[in-house]
């Protein structure tokens, strides 16, 4: 029986999807890529300081989502933001930090605390990419 479409973006809904992810811990940008992956997403990096997270938003290549921690080697990662919400692409936030570290620009992104529950985040992800895809928001550098 082939396989329909709709089962097919249900089981790897990021299928060809170009993921960014954003993370100075090694072993956790890693599990976030593997899991990403899991889903069918081509991963942006991961990357793990500020400049190299810029140098991937000029690459050329489109982004459909990203993965931001909060503070990239002491660094805020909300310059990187900005440009991802000016770009319309959906983006959660990682941290180790209480909400209360979100600039209040932010406050609407999801906000996941470490330790994080990778599956959830990335299904979280995965939900906000359709939703952008849906509405036929997303936009290309």
């Amino acid at each position: 029986m082939p396989v329909s479409p709709k089962s097919l973006r249900q089981r790897v809904p990021l299928q060809g999807r170009r993921i960014l992810v954003v993370e100075d811990e090694y072993f956790l940008a890693d599990d976030i890529g593997n899991a990403l992956r899991t889903l069918g997403a081509e991963i942006a990096g991961p990357v793990g300081h500020i400049e190299d997270a810029v140098e991937m938003l000029h690459d050329g290549g489109a982004l459909d989502a990203a993965v931001l921690d909060v503070n990239i080697r002491s660094e805020p990662i909300f310059p990187i933001a900005r440009e991802l919400r000016a770009r319309r692409v959906p983006f959660v936030f990682t941290t180790g930090y209480d909400r209360i570290s979100i600039e209040p620009e932010f406050q609407d992104v999801p906000l996941w605390e470490k330790p994080i529950d990778i599956v959830a985040m990335v299904q979280n992800l995965a939900s906000l990419v359709r939703s952008q895809s849906a509405t036929g928001d997303a936009a290309t550098p």
